[in-house]
């Protein structure tokens, strides 16, 4: 619960460009932000789940879900669902004590499916921010930074690593990764509304 309630936080803290207009409702945001299919293995970030990911909940599911969701894993794969429309909210995965090997090839991955980044900050950390229309740039994200123009984010894929990413050597050393993907405005308007 403290690293479900922590990754949310984290989500809704990190993406400063993130702006939603306050007329927004979270079933128009649901069904915007699934519009953008973003997803990991069968699970698309606001998509109602299936009637098989549902039995998958049911027998992999984890206590103390933060309130109005349920949680469960599917494999390595986190999925948070709202409990009354059973959409994706959150989808994660998190490794602990692993290789820069292993941070490097799930990097590998998550540039496979998403595309190069928006932002990469401190060589730990990786972004990629969607709005209405896709993929952010990484032009376009640092010209509106430095225009103060809001972005008018709808999703991020955020990747966090305790190991710089990029920077040779260290190859011994052991550290966390954890990749996360949501959608900022709809966890503000669900933490608001359950």
């Amino acid at each position: 619960m403290k690293i479900l309630s922590a990754i949310i936080v984290a989500v809704i803290l990190s993406a400063g460009a993130v702006c939603s207009s306050q007329g927004d409702n979270i079933v128009d945001l649901f069904a915007r932000v699934e519009k953008l299919n973003i997803y990991r293995n069968d699970y698309t970030l606001s998509k109602v789940l299936t009637e098989k990911q549902k039995k998958t909940a049911q027998r992999n599911a984890m206590e103390k879900p933060s309130p109005g969701t349920y949680k469960f894993k599917d494999n390595d794969l986190y999925v948070v669902a709202d409990k009354i429309t059973d959409r994706v909210l959150i989808l994660y995965e998190r490794y602990e004590s692993v290789s820069k090997q292993k941070v490097r090839e799930l990097v590998g991955t998550l540039f496979f499916d998403f595309g190069d980044p928006t932002v990469i900050a401190h060589d730990k950390t990786i972004y990629w921010v969607f709005d209405e229309n896709g993929k952010i740039s990484e032009e376009r994200y640092r010209d509106a930074k430095e225009k103060g123009e809001p972005l008018k984010t709808l999703a991020t894929v955020k990747l966090d690593s305790s190991l710089e990413i990029l920077k040779k050597g260290g190859e011994e050393a052991a550290g966390t990764v954890y990749y996360v993907l949501s959608s900022p405005p709809v966890l503000k308007i669900f933490s608001e509304t359950r």
